[in-house]
């Protein structure tokens, strides 16, 4: 990923999108040819002049204090994750062997398996890089899709969101979710400009997703946190989950999302349904099949 380039197209699409009006700049009779703010504006909220806003965003001036860096936020009226994406795109380069992703396979850990398992009335499921499926319980296997049945290679949310089409049954709001999801690898990329494998699943979705283009050029990014997820499934019907994502201790890559449902609604009792159906019978001992098998041939007692 070129950072020059991907600076100036987010600092031209965010400025783009604030008026003069939000921004409480005072009417300026000059014609205006752009949809948001002039550079000359977005210079004078930030506080830096006009000629080094320009090379900001011309990909020409790196590594600005902080201060710069939240002033221009600010102007810009940033949410979290864009800043996070902007200081992201103007820090110094690293040396080349410290910018590279790491190229081991991710993997979750044992106790974060048994955290899933022992979630076992709610969806739950860990995220590593480039939005890789680490590990899943049983209801989010069954709710979502079995990520663990698939190949390694294709147990990602951006594959399965944008390119197989379960998914668009499944998620009842697929255009915001799969929106969403391009918004998460766009702040991945800032994070991981170097990330070999994440430019080729960018490339193959580029290529075979319809809509990834329109929703990837836009320049949104977006930080996993909490929200309203909704799915239709075919036993059960719909089920509405608010999601939270908590970044896993030690290991700054991945997150582990729960699905949580309300007490006592239709998605509870649904839910309830769903597990009991896909529940696994724990396995017979000796004494319980020789019991099972003496009932079968002699029938219930009578005491």
């Amino acid at each position: 990923m070129d950072r020059g380039s991907e600076l100036s197209d987010f600092l031209r699409t965010r400025r783009a999108r604030v008026t003069p009006d939000a921004a409480g700049l005072a009417p300026d009779p000059r014609p205006r040819r752009v949809p948001g703010l002039r550079r000359d504006e977005v210079a004078r909220l930030a506080g830096v002049s006009t000629e080094y806003y320009t090379r900001l965003e011309q990909g020409r001036a790196r590594n600005p204090s902080p201060e710069v860096v939240e002033a221009l936020a600010a102007a810009l009226r940033l949410d979290h994750s864009e800043r996070e994406h902007l200081g992201n795109l103007l820090a110094r380069p690293r040396p080349a062997a410290a910018r590279r992703a790491p190229a081991s396979p991710q993997r979750a850990r044992p106790g974060l398996r048994m955290t899933l398992e022992a979630l076992e009335r709610v969806p739950a499921f860990v995220i590593g890089r480039r939005t890789e499926v680490l590990a899943t319980n049983r209801l989010a296997r069954e709710v979502m899709t079995d990520f663990d049945g698939l190949p390694a290679k294709q147990r990602s949310v951006a594959r399965f969101i944008l390119l197989n089409p379960e998914a668009r049954h499944r998620l009842v709001d697929w255009e915001q979710g799969a929106a969403e999801t391009v918004a998460m690898l766009r702040l991945e990329a800032g994070r991981y400009p170097h990330d070999r494998q994440l430019t080729d699943l960018v490339g193959e979705l580029m290529v075979r997703s319809p809509e990834f283009g329109h929703w990837w050029h836009d320049h949104r990014v977006l930080s996993r946190t909490h929200g309203l997820k909704r799915y239709r499934h075919p036993l059960v019907g719909q089920l509405d989950f608010h999601y939270e994502s908590f970044p896993v201790p030690g290991d700054p890559d991945q997150v582990l999302c729960v699905y949580n449902v309300e007490p006592e609604s239709e998605t509870a009792r649904a839910i309830d349904i769903l597990g009991g159906w896909t529940a696994t019978p724990p396995p017979a001992t000796p004494d319980r099949a020789d019991h099972r098998a003496d009932h079968r041939a002699n029938g219930p007692s009578a005491g």
